[in-house]
């Protein structure tokens, strides 16, 4: 099979190449020889670089399309010039992908393109799955909507869309855990605001097998919490991740102080987003890790 991926560099990217290893992979990346050395040890020789889409007139060429590409939400505070660079980095890519299936007379198989539970906005302590219709006129939800109306556009009876609704990322080696270790392990951690708040996590690894278990399920379209069944209030997860480093949790951060630190962006922390991954589990999807004291056990052990 033929993949055209992009972001293969990022967290998630580089993760969900080493399960890759028997595609054929052509690989977009703004800089080739970084991304060699990035994928050194992942590269089976596998994997063709390209540095732009301006060559290709279709993609008829690829059985599949795994668009993971988008400047990191939680770097920056949101200013309006980071604002328009995360929007660019997510529209613009969909947007040639869509135009280039659309341009194929035998277009991919399968578009899966990127998302996040930011879409949803603060649901409170409410669970609720992909079947949830949200309007809301935060800037979150509204990057996460017009790029999946943008990517849906590729949607025929040729290609069906897989949409990542993601959760936060844990894993070693990047992603928010590797943001929150240090503190942690000075004994500095401890639960944000009043800690009530839902964080609707995902092991690194579940979250690319069930990358892969789109790409090989038929029958998959549409929006997926990429999330595990049972999310946890910050306090739950702050006190889970000091006692799996063996550290002691009795520090908070105040609200308003991540707002000053922040800005609008505090909403990624402050939040309460209970989403489950009903249609994951629909399509026989079984999570490695769907408790978070397990699956943070497993990555501090892995880091250390």
């Amino acid at each position: 099979m033929n993949l055209l991926v992009t972001g293969g560099t990022g967290f998630i990217g580089r993760e969900l190449l080493k399960h890759l290893t028997t595609y054929s992979i052509t690989l977009l990346t703004r800089d080739e020889q970084t991304a060699r050395k990035t994928l050194h040890h992942t590269d089976c020789g596998n994997i063709h670089y390209v540095d732009s889409l301006d060559s290709f007139n279709d993609l008829n060429e690829f059985d599949a399309i795994i668009n993971l590409a988008g400047e990191p939400i939680a770097d920056k505070r949101w200013s309006e010039t980071q604002k328009k660079r995360i929007c660019d980095s997510r529209w613009k890519i969909t947007e040639t992908l869509v135009e280039l299936i659309h341009a194929s007379t035998k277009p991919p198989a399968i578009f899966i393109s990127g998302s996040a539970v930011g879409y949803y906005g603060d649901q409170q302590d409410h669970p609720f799955d992909e079947s949830l219709h949200v309007n809301q006129d935060t800037f979150a939800h509204n990057v996460c909507e017009r790029w999946e109306h943008i990517a849906l556009r590729a949607q025929s009876d040729q290609t069906r869309v897989c949409l990542l609704r993601t959760g936060v990322v844990l894993g070693e080696g990047g992603g928010a855990l590797a943001k929150m270790l240090l503190p942690y392990k000075l004994g500095l951690g401890g639960p944000i605001g009043n800690g009530k708040q839902y964080i609707p996590w995902i092991h690194i690894l579940d979250m690319v097998r069930a990358i892969v278990c789109l790409l090989e399920t038929e029958h998959a379209s549409g929006p997926y919490n990429f999330c595990a069944p049972h999310a946890v209030t910050n306090a739950v997860f702050s006190k889970t991740l000091a006692n799996s480093l063996g550290r002691p949790h009795f520090l908070f951060t105040p609200k308003w102080a991540i707002k000053l630190a922040m800005g609008e962006a505090s909403c990624l922390l402050l939040d309460s987003t209970r989403a489950k991954p009903k249609k994951l589990t629909e399509i026989g999807f079984n999570f490695s890790f769907p408790h978070i004291d397990s699956a943070l056990k497993n990555i501090v052990a892995n880091s250390r």
